[in-house]
């Protein structure tokens, strides 16, 4: 048996899949699965996997469901202990799966493992910034402690072992965009991360998010689940906060008062600071400046997110 099942979800990624796979074969610990499950795409994504003549490449294809049904159909198929998600556009360094499986067998009661990343935008590749403070070369943090800058969590950089999933749950498919931030709350209720410093994680960032998740929004996810747990856990409360905020902010942008109302009205507006209350009194027209030159210093690597 294999030490690491790798769950690729592909959905026409016919210019990326490549070079995501080669960063896998070249990788200096060899003893994993991968498992590619083609997500319906309609262009030559196949034709790219299929190329490809190596006995731990396992591919499957099936009708068009989402990211989250295909990532949960991976779990069902992985017959290794600890899974690796890796997503179609991302790319892993060659020491990526050695520097996982020594922290994976020293720390041998240790659950969810990450690493840092890198973001490539069109313009620049930059490391992310994390609301950790290094003390050596890895860190057991807190999920919610951790993620207020950038989430520790990333599905192309972290290890799980199988019984976080039996634990935690999957991915809830009923989300349709923040699938995975309703699965790190849950892991982070659960388990302590262990997170590695060296960048080890090359991540796509995708500019066009904000436009191609409009239609989205109202199958996005509330946060509503955790009502409970957040009335005491001050952590988790922050951290909802801060993705409300930021979620506030889109919806304003695409002129939704409704969903505005909601997410605004579950906030605690003295904890979040005067910036962010001011960001979300601004109008629409207002906004969408300012995420114009925020995207634009993102693509160079410049300031930290003012919306989240």
């Amino acid at each position: 048996m294999a030490f690491f099942s790798i769950i690729i979800p592909l959905y026409n990624k016919e210019h990326f899949i490549e070079n995501t796979i080669k960063s896998i074969l070249d990788q200096t610990f060899g003893d994993f699965e991968i498992i590619v499950i083609n997500d319906g795409s309609t262009d030559k994504s196949e034709e790219k996997v299929l190329q490809f003549k190596d006995d731990r490449i396992q591919y499957f294809s099936k009708k068009n469901e989402g990211v989250s049904a295909t990532r949960n159909l991976g779990i069902t198929k992985a017959n290794a202990n600890f899974i690796a998600f890796l997503d179609a556009d991302d790319y892993w360094y060659p020491e990526f799966l050695e520097t996982m499986h020594y922290y994976c067998t020293y720390f041998v009661k240790q659950k969810v493992f990450t690493a840092a990343i890198e973001i490539e935008t069109s313009k620049n590749i930059f490391p992310a910034q994390y609301s950790i403070p290094k003390t050596g070369d890895f860190e057991f943090v807190n999920y919610f402690k951790a993620s207020i800058k950038e989430s520790v969590l990333l599905t192309s950089s972290t290890i799980f072992n199988k019984k976080v999933f039996a634990k935690a749950g999957v991915f809830d498919t009923q989300i349709k965009s923040g699938q995975d931030t309703d699965l790190w709350i849950r892991i982070g209720l659960l388990f302590p991360i262990l997170f590695v410093w060296k960048v080890l994680v090359r991540y796509t960032h995708d500019e066009n998010s904000l436009s191609k998740n409009a239609a989205l929004m109202d199958s996005k996810l509330n946060f509503a689940k955790f009502s409970e747990q957040e009335k005491t856990n001050a952590d988790l409360k922050y951290f909802l906060d801060l993705n409300r905020f930021s979620l506030a902010i889109k919806s304003k942008i695409l002129n939704n008062q409704i969903l505005f109302d909601s997410y605004y009205q579950a906030i605690d507006l003295q904890k979040i600071g005067f910036k962010k209350r001011f960001l979300l009194q601004l109008p629409p027209f207002a906004l969408k400046i300012l995420i114009a030159f925020k995207l634009k210093l993102a693509q160079l690597g410049l300031g930290s997110s003012v919306f989240k």
